[in-house]
Formats: structure tokens, sequence, C-alpha cells
């Protein structure tokens, strides 16, 4: 954290040090959860080697983001209604209870619900650890911290895959979920310190209701995005009950919502030009970087041969650009209160780095994929900082924790639709590559070593097949990042203030 903690204390500079303590605790407990989210990537292909099933690997990343995206909108109203201290906390002890979960999974099915488990707390942390800044902070020094944040953010994702590949190559993978634990503990005593509790007047209405039909929807969202077309036809009874089920939550959810007297997610938000803009513009991008973070490792591993941690060293470019990129656009926007181009001019830059992506083969130099993932970084970075802070800018105070909460909940909506999605057409286009060409092989559990151990012209048949089945990823991904693009043209800049 060598440019982090200088972003964090300028902002705050003569104040006392609880305030200091208060953003370093932000810090911390935004640095576990977003750790929590990476730090299996790495390691997927060992764990889907052990437990068996590449074609479910990607809900090893997309149950944590699903549940993420449950928990940020449920958590930031939380926060609102109980205070801030209380839900950091208890989100602390779900995280916990998830990676415990994970740690002892005898099974796929187990880890993926120990993954659910633990995104939940983790949505919760992120968005309510934003929000802590917006109630310390007035709005150009909030940019600045919100952009460190970004930093933050970037530094444990890059940790985290890092981490998670030694774990994996020195202790097995069970031990990636257990290596926050500690972290997780400093977190909690910090906060306990450095927040003040807050006891609300009247007994706060919790919409229940709401918060049931929002997690149907996403679930089934996912759900259809992932199936139709692979485990499912799209005219197949079960999948046309599902996607019924699914907008019937979705409908149901809106008339909630409209009614409610406390929502989980006030639709008056949406009627705000910075909060659908960059809600939309963060879904997006969302999709392009989870499905990045998911699918290169694979490439690295299974293509190019790389070990766990060598393929998790081939994040860092991506989040090197990222957190330059967020802390700059922090200081930028604290200096002149002004943020518009900065999403827009990172999008379209993110449109040319899938579309280099897509051109990833068997002989493509490794220089080349530290390029492009430098340039991917940097495109996605300033929606980090620039989102929030203009979403914070934007929204009553009162609707400050959910305010932020949609600013992460449309970025992990795009997350664990983009992981689902770009896992059905990997797994299709696998699956259609491959086949014939390795005699009884399941191509569930294929890795680098089995690959070696064909014959000349089948082993370069293999791995040419393999590296097109992800091409299609990136491709989509670049048209993704293109409507981005477009969506951040719409958004109207209202200058940060001083105060």
């Amino acid at each position: 954290m060598t440019a982090t903690p200088d972003a964090m204390e300028r902002p705050v500079g003569a104040r006392d040090a609880r305030l200091r303590m208060a953003i370093w605790a932000v810090a911390v407990t935004l640095f576990v959860a977003s750790t929590g989210q990476t730090i299996v990537s790495t390691a997927l292909p060992v764990i889907t080697a052990d437990l068996g099933g590449l074609n479910r690997m990607s809900w090893v990343v997309t149950a944590y983001l699903l549940a993420s995206t449950v928990g940020a909108p449920v958590f930031g109203k939380l926060g609102d209604l109980f205070g801030r201290k209380a839900v950091l906390q208890g989100g602390l002890g779900v995280f916990t209870l998830g990676a415990l979960i994970c740690g002892v999974a005898p099974s796929m099915e187990v880890l993926i619900a120990g993954r659910a488990v633990q995104g939940l707390g983790g949505g919760g942390l992120i968005v309510v650890s934003m929000a802590v800044v917006a109630d310390l902070l007035p709005p150009r020094e909030r940019s600045r911290v919100q952009g460190a944040l970004g930093g933050v953010f970037g530094l444990s994702t890059v940790i985290g895959p890092l981490v998670g590949g030694f774990l994996v190559q020195s202790l097995g993978w069970h031990w990636i979920f257990f290596a926050n634990l500690p972290v997780v503990a400093l977190a909690w005593v910090v906060l306990q310190g450095a927040l003040e509790s807050h006891v609300p007047e009247a007994r706060p209405r919790i919409d229940v209701a709401g918060a049931a039909l929002l997690a149907a929807s996403l679930s089934g969202l996912v759900l259809v995005s992932s199936m139709g077309g692979t485990a499912l036809d799209w005219s197949a009874p079960a999948m046309l009950a599902l996607i019924g089920a699914t907008l019937a939550a979705v409908a149901g959810f809106l008339v909630v919502e409209s009614r409610a007297e406390e929502p989980v997610l006030p639709l008056s938000l949406f009627k705000l030009n910075a909060v659908w803009v960059v809600n939309a513009a963060g879904l997006l991008v969302g999709m392009a970087m989870f499905g990045t973070i998911t699918f290169l490792p694979l490439y690295l591993q299974v293509v190019k041969g790389l070990s766990p941690v060598l393929s998790g060293l081939f994040l860092l470019p991506m989040m090197a650009g990222l957190i330059g990129a967020s802390v700059v656009s922090g200081r930028v926007m604290g200096k002149t209160g002004r943020y518009k181009m900065m999403p827009v001019l990172s999008t379209a830059l993110l449109v040319f780095a899938m579309l280099g992506l897509s051109r990833l083969g068997a002989d493509t130099p490794l220089w080349q994929v530290v390029a492009l993932m430098t340039a991917t970084g940097l495109g996605i970075g300033p929606m980090m900082s620039v989102g929030v802070a203009a979403i914070q800018n934007a929204v009553p105070r009162a609707m400050l924790g959910v305010g932020t909460a949609s600013a992460n909940m449309f970025r992990l909506i795009g997350g664990s639709l983009g992981t689902s999605i770009f896992g059905a057409v990997f797994g299709a286009g696998l699956a259609h590559n491959l086949a014939g060409r390795i005699a009884g092989a399941d191509l569930g559990a294929i890795s680098y070593e089995t690959v070696m151990t064909l014959d000349p012209a089948t082993r370069e048949s293999v791995l040419a097949g393999f590296a097109a089945a992800l091409d299609p990823i990136f491709l989509l991904a670049a048209g993704i990042a293109a409507l981005a693009f477009a969506v951040t043209l719409l958004l109207r800049e209202v200058p940060l203030g001083e105060g």
C-alpha cells in the first residue's frame, strides 16, 4: 500500500485520530471483502480437478457475486436504519461463517453454498464501508478517499489471486478460505474502537418482502442466463417456468417497493440521472471485469502451462492500471470537482482492451497479455471512484447507504451475469471444439498436465480448441464495453461541492 496511505491522510489533515482511525478501519474492511471475491480465481482449475465439474466452475464465483448483489442493498438499507458500525461487524461475522464452510467443503455443492454465505457478508461490507466515508467527509474530500479506496480494492484484488495461488501450491486449496480470518478479526477490533454506535429513536420497519423478492429476481436472472441453451433448452418447460417465475418476482418487487414504508431499494432513486447512468455503466463494466478475472487465469494455466502463482502474477498489470486510474480519478475530482470525462475515456479504452484479448491464442506472446491487462485495468479503474462519488453527490443523506449500495449492487449484477453468461459460452465452445479429440477424458477436469500427455498433433489441436473457446468471451465483452461507453455519454455532471 504505497500510494494509498498518502491519499487517505491528505483529506483528513489535522482532524482527530479517531477520524483517521475510522478511515483506516473502512480500508481494512473493504480489503477483507474484496479479497474474498478473487482469492479463488487462480485456484479454480485445481479445485475443479479435485472436486470435479469444470462445467460448474463459474458457480464458485457466481455464487459469491450473486449473494453479494443481494446483500449490498439489504446491508446498505440496514446501515441507514441501524447505523454503520453494527452492520459492518455483523457482515464480518457472516463473511467468516461462509469462509469456514468453504474451507471444510468436501464437494463442489458445499463449496458453492459456502461461497454464497461468504458473498452475502462480503457485499454488505463493501457498500457500508463506502457509505461510512460519505458520513464522515464532505464531497471533495470524500472523492479523494473514494479514489484511494478504489486503490485498496484493486490492491486486494491483486493480493487475492497471488495469495490464493501460493496457498494452493504450498498448503492446498482449502487454506485459501482461512487466510483472511486474521484480517477479519483485526477489522472487527478496529471498527469497535473507530466508529460510534447508533441507536435508532424508533424501531424501524424492515422491508422483508422487498428483500426476498429482490433475491428471487436476481437469482432467477442469473439462473436463466447460465442455464439457458446449455443445461436446459430455451423452449424446455423447466426453462419457461424459470423465466416466468423470474418475471413474476421482478413484477412483485416493483409493486412492493412502490408501497413499502422503508423500501430496501427505493424506486425514486432511479429518477436521478447520476444513479441510473452510473448503475447501468457499472453493470456493463462489471460483466467485462469479472469475466476477465475468471477466465484469463484459466487460459494461462491450461494453454500456457503457468502455475497458479504465475497466472496470478499476470493479473498484476490489470490491477496496477485499475489502482492508478482510480487514485488519479479521485485526486482529479478532489481538485476540480469534475468527473464526467474520466468514465467516458476509460470505457472507450476498455473496448480496445477486450478486442485485443479476444485474439488470444496458443502462440500469443506473454508481453501482449501484460499490455492488454494493463489497458483493461485503466479502462475499469475510474468507474470505481467516479461512480460512487457521483451517486453520493446526488442522493439525499437519508438514502446515502442504499444509494451507495446501488452502485455496487449493479456492478455485482454485472459480475454475476457476466460470469454466468461467459461460463455458458465457454462451456458450449469447449465441448464443441474438443469433441472427440480427447478420447475418454473428462472435460470437467482438464488441465495442462492432461494435455501434455497427448501426442504432439492432438496436443496442438486441443490447445488451439481451448484458446478458441475463450475468444468469444472477450469479443462479447468488447461489445458490452462499447455499450458502457455509450451510456457514460448520457451522464449529466453536477460538480462536487467543497463542503
